[in-house]
Parts: structure tokens; C-alpha cells; sequence
């Protein structure tokens, strides 16, 4: 199934019941659906070829669930946990595909309309999951792989890493007592002198500290220094909390997207405008507090990502080399014929979840489909990668060397918008689902 990753691989040719046929046959009714759409979405593909109406656009898993199944899925409360609450969704996800010769895919124009006529609709379903007594993680996961309304992001993203339980009449009580807990935390291990720490623990804030500066330097508003001093106290308690990785350069990104969210239920209107001199000590502490703990909870289903020696990381590299060989061969060839290592370039990837290779306008959208991956985002992480790299397929083949070194270190991402992440997203989500069906073509 080789074929350039940027656009649709092959001829128009072929056999409908081929493989390759009916990828291509996906991949350009998503690319048309895609072309112009103001509202960013994942990819509904279905075996109706009845043009879908606006309210059937958002994704979906599965159908929607019976009253007896919603009744099942409200009985169970805050036990869920954050990722398996998606097994039953993500179990079915394979079945999208499955398209045959005499099912067409929907007009791709019909699904454009549809698209720009379904954002009422999707929030409408969005209030209505929130408002339930407990929430129904399946529901709501099924709902923000699309992307979350913007200020709906904080109480879904809250929910979704467990941090904040589904039972409504609990949540305030929780929210209380773990923020509570994280004051706790930073008077005992932040706010102390160097005198009570180790030098390992004096070694680690002062690298904290050097790095918190550095963290997303296009961004005017993380130079604030009451900012880097948010950032430096939570990274600083998580490592110390978290002693079998402490702080490893790269998590620094991670806690971004977080301030950006929780900060934004306190601050309105663009970031750029954004000052933090009018929030109260108590606000800081709170979105402090919410930034600490989910990324506890984010970071707790990729822990040897972190740990000596990173060898999550080592393992996705080593599985993207092999989903891209089987993808597209000519760029896979390529890249080993110039002895360019995937662990070079894709390392960064991995380690900061892509944040430092998008214009960072996007990452909260991104971090919506992650968390809604729950504990099988690690595995989607190495699909959204090979989809990222794929779409200069035809670009890297030109390249020497040298050429790709520099180029996958500055990829011409600067004037993405919404259009050409969901393009990522898209190829991601249907090489997953096919190969997921296959295991045995990605084995070594």
C-alpha cells in the first residue's frame, strides 16, 4: 500500500475490491470533505450512501445507546477508569471502515454542508452529556475525539483524565480536596530553602528553572514570569512526587496546554491579550492545582515514556519505522538509503506529543483527540505520527540527508490551520482502523 502520505496514493485505478482501492477511495472523499470546512471534526465514514443529515454528523463509535445501555453506563459512576471507560467504543471503532463496491461513501459536498450545519447540534450533545448526574465517559469520549467546544474544554478535559469524578453532586467536593492537597504538596516540597533539599532535588529545580523560559518561546504569554513561576512549582511537585522518571526536558511542554485551558475559564478573550495581574492568589493556585493533577493522570498511562533511558519512546520510534515501511515503501527506503535514523527526528515527536511542531493555536484541538484515546493514545500517538510525517512524502524523497535533517527540524507547519491538522487526524484514524483489523501487516 506504498503511495505518497500527502496526498491520495496511487491511480484512480484498481480493483474496488482491493485494499488500496478502497483506501484511495477514502482518502479522497476525505480530502473533499475536508476542503473549505469551517468546523474542525473527525471523519465520519459510514456505509449509508444517503447523504447524512446535520445532526448524524458528529462522530460516532456506535449507535446511539438504548435507554437500558444508558442506564448501565450511568450506574457507573466515578469507578470508571479514565482510559478503559473507552474499551466498548474503541473496540468498534474498527467497524467504520468497512465499506464495500456496492456501498459508496457519501457526497463529499453533502458532508460539508452537514458539517457547518452540525455545531449547534454537537454542542447541544455536549450539554446534554454534562448535564447528566454521571456523566457517561463512553459518550463523552465519542464526542471530544472531534474536538471540544472551547468553553466546554475545562470541565471535559477535568473528566475525561478522571481527574474529576462523572457523579455531578461529588465533583465540587473533589475539585476541593485535591486542590487542597496540591497547596500541601508545594508547601512541603517547593516552598522550603535549598538547605532541606538534596543536591539532586537543588540539580533538578535549577534545570526546572532554566527550562521553564525556553517552554513554548513563540508565545509571548509563557514569558510572563508569574507564568514560568506556575509552570516551575508544578513541574517541580510532580517530579518530586514522581521519583522513578523526576523531571525529564520535554514535560515542561506538556504542562502547557493545560495553563492555556484552565486559565481560560478565568480569562476572556485571546491569549495574546491575556494578564494574569488580574487573577487572585486563589485563582492561581486552583488552575495550578488542576494543571498538577492532570498531568499526573496524563502522564500516568506512558510513565516509562519518562523513566531512565525512555524506552516507551524508543518503542513507538521503533513501531512508526515499521507502520511507515508498510505504508509507504519509497519513503521509508529513502529515509534508510540517506541513513537518516527515525529516532532523529521522531524522538522529539514522542517526547513532546508534537506541541513543538504545530503552531500552537492547534494543540488544544490535538489534546482533544488524545484524551479522548484515553490509555490507547500511545498506540494512536505512532498513527497521527506516520500521518504527520506522510504528508511531505513527496517532498522528503527529494532530499538528501542533510536536506531532511533540516527540514524535519523545521517543517512548514507555521500557517497550519484547523484544515490540515484534521487532514493528520483523518489518515491517522483509517490507517489505524485498517491495519488494526490486519495486525500481521505490521509484523516484523
Amino acid at each position: 500500500m506504498s503511495g505518497s502520505g500527502g496526498g491520495v496514493g496511487g491511480g484512480a485505478g484498481g480493483s474496488p475490491n482491493s485494499t488500496e482501492w478502497r483506501f484511495n477511495q477514502t482518502l479522497r472523499n476525505v480530502q473533499g470533505m475536508l476542503k473549505g470546512r469551517s468546523f474542525p471534526g473527525k471523519v465520519l465514514l459510514t456505509r449509508r450512501s444517503e447523504p447524512l443529515s446535520p445532526p448524524d454528523y458528529s462522530p460516532r463509535f456506535e449507535s446511539e445507546p438504548d435507554e437500558d445501555e444508558r442506564k448501565e453506563g450511568s450506574q457507573e459512576g466515578e469507578g470508571q477508569a479514565p482510559g478503559n471507560s473507552f474499551d466498548n467504543a474503541s473496540a468498534k471503532k474498527s467497524n467504520l471502515l468497512s465499506t464495500s463496491s456496492s456501498n459508496s461513501l457519501p457526497d463529499a459536498q453533502g458532508l460539508v454542508s452537514g458539517a457547518r450545519a452540525t455545531d449547534s447540534a454537537r454542542i447541544d450533545k455536549f450539554t446534554k452529556e454534562l448535564s447528566r448526574p454521571a456523566v457517561i465517559l463512553d459518550k463523552l469520549r465519542e464526542l471530544s475525539w472531534s474536538g471540544v467546544p472551547p468553553y466546554m474544554r475545562p470541565n471535559v478535559w477535568r473528566l475525561l483524565l478522571g481527574y474529576a469524578p462523572p457523579n455531578k453532586d461529588r465533583r465540587e467536593g473533589v475539585l476541593t480536596r485535591k486542590r487542597l492537597e496540591y497547596v500541601e504538596c508545594v508547601s512541603q516540597y517547593y516552598d522550603i530553602p535549598d538547605s532541606e533539599r538534596s543536591d539532586e532535588e537543588i540539580t533538578m529545580l535549577r534545570q526546572i528553572a532554566v527550562d521553564c523560559p525556553r517552554t513554548v518561546p513563540d508565545v509571548t504569554f509563557f514569558q510572563n514570569p508569574q507564568i514560568q513561576k506556575s509552570l516551575e512549582r508544578i513541574l517541580y511537585t510532580w517530579a518530586i512526587r514522581h521519583p522513578a522518571s523526576g523531571y525529564v526536558q520535554g514535560i515542561n511542554d506538556l504542562v502547557t496546554p493545560f495553563l492555556v485551558v484552565f486559565l481560560s475559564e478565568h480569562l476572556e478573550g485571546n491569549m495574546d491579550s491575556w494578564s494574569v495581574d488580574n487573577l487572585s492568589a486563589q485563582d492561581i493556585s486552583n488552575i495550578e492545582a488542576d494543571c498538577y493533577w492532570c498531568l499526573s493522570k496524563y502522564l500516568d498511562g506512558m510513565q516509562d515514556h519518562y523513566t531512565f533511558a525512555q524506552p516507551g519512546i524508543q518503542r513507538l520510534v521503533f513501531r512508526l519505522k515499521e507502520l511507515v515501511r508498510r505504508i509507504d515503501e519509497p519513503v521509508s527506503k529513502h529515509i534508510e538509503e540517506q541513513g537518516l535514523e527515525f529516532l532523529q527526528f521522531a524522538f522529539r515527536w514522542f517526547n513532546c506529543l508534537l506541541i513543538r511542531e504545530i503552531p500552537f493555536h492547534l494543540v488544544t484541538r490535538l489534546w482533544d483527540t488524545y484524551l479522548a484515546e484515553g490509555d490507547y493514545l500511545p498506540d494512536f500517538l505512532v498513527y497521527i505520527s506516520a500521518s504527520f510525517l506522510l504528508t511531505w512524502s513527496d517532498k522528503l524523497q527529494k532530499l538528501d540527508f542533510q536536506e531532511m535533517v533540516m527540514f524535519l527540524q523545521h517543517l512548514p507547519t507555521r500557517t497550519w490551520a484547523h484544515h490540515e491538522l484534521e487532514m493528520v487526524l483523518s489518515r491517522a484514524y483509517m490507517w489505524h482502523t485498517m491495519f488494526k483489523s490486519s495486525p500481521s501487516h505490521l509484523a516484523s
